[in-house]
């Protein structure tokens, strides 16, 4: 279901290279030290994030690329936005919160599920999430419901870079990131991010 939310790269924005380093490629060009400041930019916002929710009692779980990284402890790739699950009944103070920080709201044409944000040059996008009758968590859409791998929301906290974030479950990241997609750059993105998963698992600590 995760990958249901996902959408096309947006035009105008930097590409990503799959399977290169965040750092640098293709060397001596611009790209690499914009690629850097998107970096730097991306986990400064996540600290504020973190320490905003947090210091209201409010939860969410950040997935995707970046739940990737922090599974990893390591910056793999870049990445075009940070992406957090949160429960659909704390939107509206989460919106004021981001709004009396700097964000701005920025929905797309057509999101379903999720809505995005946007302060200086990072967007955050929100996927929503409600619990049913019988406990199952999903993300209520227009028609119907989205689902989420078990055992996505846990209590699980990593820290990389000295920036820490609450995220979604290893196992259920992995299962996410096995699914299919008819677009070749998910899947491209999709096979990059299990390679880094199951290198960082055969890595000592």
């Amino acid at each position: 279901m995760v990958g249901a939310l996902r959408h096309p790269i947006r035009p105008g924005w930097p590409t990503e290279v799959i399977g290169a380093p965040a750092g640098c490629r293709p060397a001596g060009t611009g790209l690499c030290n914009t690629r850097r400041v998107r970096r730097d930019a991306q986990l400064a916002a996540l600290v504020s994030i973190h320490e905003l929710l947090d210091a209201h009692g409010i939860e969410y779980w950040l997935f995707g690329g970046w739940a990737v990284d922090f599974h990893a402890k390591k910056v793999s790739r870049p990445h075009d936005d940070i992406d957090l699950a949160v429960w659909l009944k704390d939107h509206d103070r989460i919106a004021a919160l981001l709004t009396t920080n700097g964000w701005s709201h920025a929905p797309e044409e057509g999101e379903d599920g999720y809505t995005g944000y946007e302060r200086d040059d990072v967007r955050l996008e929100l996927a929503f999430i409600a619990r049913d009758t019988t406990g199952g968590i999903y993300t209520p859409l227009r028609e119907g419901r989205g689902t989420w791998p078990e055992g996505s929301f846990g209590d699980d906290v990593t820290e990389l870079r000295g920036v820490r974030a609450r995220v979604i479950g290893l196992r259920a990241l992995k299962a996410d990131k096995s699914e299919l997609h008819d677009d070749p750059r998910v899947a491209a993105k999709d096979r990059s991010d299990l390679a880094t998963l199951a290198a960082s698992a055969s890595t000592p600590s």
